[in-house]
């Protein structure tokens, strides 16, 4: 855990510089006031007082009148004491205005945060891509985590879990929780970052889902046999995007209207039917699903990965079975509480 150890390096370090400066105060105080008790016979209390208004330089009178020896004593004071308070002070308000302290303890409970984390996703890249997808898991309540080599300081939310380090590296992906990750998203600048990621990834978790991004021709079928289970290439996709938007206009329209994050009106969802599921073993007419609910099942994944496009009212529902169901959002969470 190389990152969280430097962070326990550097807090370690911000104690011990606290640590000199107050040290440091507590010396000078002490030299000054058991100078005074010895040299001018005061008490304890008088001692600490000169010695308090002398470093601070405020210029009150002396609490008694000092003695030749008293004077020089004072001089000696001044010359050495007043500019290693300073210092010690500057210190101080350092640590405090410049946010190093902040900036440790957030980092600790970033590290608190990470290991808490289980069926969670790895985000590999915090670029354009990678905001789109962070933004959509958010929109769902899905636990994430990004990784990315200089993340932005100043980004919009600053709840999210950002680990500043390099994804390629077996070790970041073990402090990311990757052996008790759900799934993880690669969307690294090149695909031979990508590629590295991919394979690091299935070796250190051989069940984790897998989705990378492919940016040359030729790169899909590499970052699949590297263990990657989805590869999406933005450019293919985009290409035959536009060239729908010109060819089928409407169809588009639709899609957008119904995969939009946000949209109150109309969303696709995939839903998984679980084995205490009150609709194990009925067919879509005796669900009611449509007739009540208002829902489209669109198609039916079966749990080896067949998909049945546009079934019919007699098609039968079991277990493990994925529902790509279109309807409103309030009506489609109704789908997936009687679904589980």
């Amino acid at each position: 855990m190389q990152l969280f150890k430097d962070i326990q390096s550097k807090f370690d370090e911000l104690r011990q510089k606290f640590i000199i400066a107050v040290g440091l105060v507590i010396l000078v105080a002490s030299f000054g006031t058991t100078g005074y008790m010895l040299l001018e016979g005061w008490n304890f209390t008088d001692s600490l007082y000169m010695t308090v208004i002398t470093l601070a330089s405020v210029g009150f009178k002396e609490v008694n009148d000092l003695s030749l020896t008293g004077r020089m004593f004072t001089i000696i004071l001044i010359i050495g004491g007043v500019g290693t308070v300073a210092y010690a002070l500057s210190a101080g308000a350092k640590i405090i205005l410049e946010g190093e302290l902040q900036e440790i303890y957030g980092r600790r409970r970033l590290e608190r945060k990470i290991k808490e984390l289980k069926n969670h996703y790895i985000v590999c890249g915090y670029g354009r891509m990678g905001k789109i997808i962070c933004r959509e898991l958010h929109e769902k309540n899905i636990k994430f985590v990004i990784v990315e080599k200089q993340p932005d300081i100043h980004r919009e939310d600053e709840n999210l879990l950002i680990l500043p380090g390099d994804a390629t590296k077996d070790e970041v992906l073990k402090e990311l929780g990757i052996e008790k990750a759900k799934g993880l998203v690669s969307v690294l600048p090149t695909d031979a970052e990508n590629l590295f990621v991919v394979l690091s990834a299935r070796g250190l978790n051989p069940n984790l889902f897998i989705v990378a991004r492919a940016g040359e021709e030729g790169s899909e079928k590499k970052l699949v046999r590297a263990g990657a289970d989805k590869v999406v290439s933005p450019y293919h996709i985009g290409g035959l995007r536009i060239a729908h938007t010109v060819l089928k206009p409407a169809v588009v329209d639709f899609i957008e209207f119904a995969t939009k994050s946000g949209n109150i009106d109309l969303q696709m969802e995939e839903v998984l039917i679980k084995e205490s599921s009150e609709l194990v073993g009925k067919s879509l007419d005796e669900c009611g699903i449509g007739r009540e609910l208002g829902i489209i099942i669109v198609a039916i994944k079966k749990p080896n990965g067949e998909m049945k496009f546009n079934p019919t009212f007699k098609s039968a529902i079991k277990t493990g079975d994925t529902l790509i169901a279109l309807g409103e959002s309030s009506k489609l969470k109704n789908l997936e509480v009687m679904a589980s």
